[in-house]
């Protein structure tokens, strides 16, 4: 159900995103160090909504369909802000296409194999991939004002925000081939059990 705790807080992390984008528009370190916070509370209901699910036994159809809609509206968001706000370092805007190109076909990919009554469960190494983007935004959010803030002004946030979002281009190309090869094998195995029943 919609009211569950779980869902709640999936919807939460949904309801972050305007409020971390109106922050990264301030352009003030202050902003910035509230944002962080703000998305790391964000981060820890992607956690926490899964765990306490399968604990409680409140996993169902919806939630296992809105966690990963609300963690690629997280991070497409934040991506298209720091993209628009020219907060991606060392070229990373390649990193953001590359990843936003992914998260697209996918999200595609899953709408039609729904459509067949055909599944695509997540896979761990998008998991990771998912958590190596999330720590590479909040490096990129903070960025070396806040950083500076907090007394780690040796600290270059934004360059190594820049770098973990291209790291994390390698799991997100690997899942995202692993999830396109997958699902086109389900939809051919489909279609021939299909066909072999119009010919029985």
């Amino acid at each position: 159900m919609l009211t569950d705790l779980p869902n709640i807080l999936t919807l939460l992390r949904i309801a972050s995103i305007p409020v971390l984008v109106a922050l990264l528009s301030v352009h003030s370190p202050t902003a910035n160090v509230i944002a962080c916070v703000v998305y790391t509370a964000a981060c820890i209901t992607d956690y926490l909504d899964g765990a306490l699910a399968r604990r409680w036994q409140q996993l169902s159809e919806l939630g296992r369909m809105m966690d990963p809609i609300a963690d690629k509206l997280l991070v497409g968001s934040l991506l298209l802000a720091l993209a628009g706000l020219t907060q991606l370092p060392v070229y990373s805007l390649y990193a953001a296409i590359i990843i936003m190109i992914r998260e697209i076909l996918v999200s595609g990919l899953r709408e039609y194999m729904a459509s067949q009554r055909e599944t695509l469960p997540s896979t761990r190494l998008a998991k990771w991939k998912t958590g190596i983007q999330m720590v590479a935004i909040g490096f990129l959010i903070g960025g070396d004002g806040a950083a500076g803030m907090l007394g780690l002004s040796f600290l270059p946030a934004t360059l190594i925000g820049g770098i973990l979002l291209w790291f994390s281009v390698i799991p997100t190309v690997i899942s995202g081939w692993g999830y396109l090869t997958a699902g086109l094998t389900r939809i051919m195995a489909g279609q021939s059990r299909k066909s072999s029943k119009i010919s029985f």
